[in-house]
């Protein structure tokens, strides 16, 4: 792992403890950066944090939310993918990021987005995340659309993947 990767988690993972999360996984070891997920129980007030206090009950649709903190390399791009059982919330915390957007397999025009930017991702919607000069961090919800099956890292339906995934 490089030392500028190492440092922005390290980082990250500072913010977050500083912040009072607590952070249920890790994954640093994603070839485009990786991930924080963060205690189911904290959605509120992850929500309050990043969100500008959204409501998480205005939220549920299946009932579980999973809040994230993305963090996504300079010029490294996230799967072109959807997903069967989760709509997504994402909010910029750090830098620019690319946003690409579209209801069919073909990639929508790219877009940036800086702090406080949100974007609404419906299920099924088709969404490659992609950064830009300078490291991106990006808070996340996953809404769960299916309260039997909550979603999980392995609802991802890649339609093109730069790592060969």
């Amino acid at each position: 792992m490089s030392t500028e990767k190492k440092e922005i988690f390290e980082r990250v993972e500072n913010m977050l403890q500083t912040q009072g999360f607590t952070i249920a996984a890790k994954d640093d070891t994603r070839p485009w950066g990786g991930f924080f997920v963060i205690d189911e129980t904290q959605a509120q007030d992850f929500a309050n944090q990043y969100f500008d206090g959204i409501d998480v009950d205005s939220l549920r649709i299946g009932g579980k939310l999973s809040p994230k903190i993305l963090i996504v390399a300079p010029e490294a791009r996230l799967s072109w993918q959807y997903h069967h059982r989760r709509a997504e919330i994402w909010q910029v915390v750090e830098g620019t990021v690319g946003i690409k957007r579209s209801n069919t397999d073909e990639e929508g025009e790219l877009k940036e987005y800086g702090p406080k930017d949100q974007v609404k991702l419906q299920q099924g919607e088709r969404h490659r995340l992609i950064g830009l000069e300078g490291w991106g961090i990006v808070a996340e919800i996953w809404q769960h659309t299916d309260a039997s099956n909550p979603s999980d890292e392995d609802d991802i339906v890649r339609v093109q993947d730069d790592f060969g995934r």
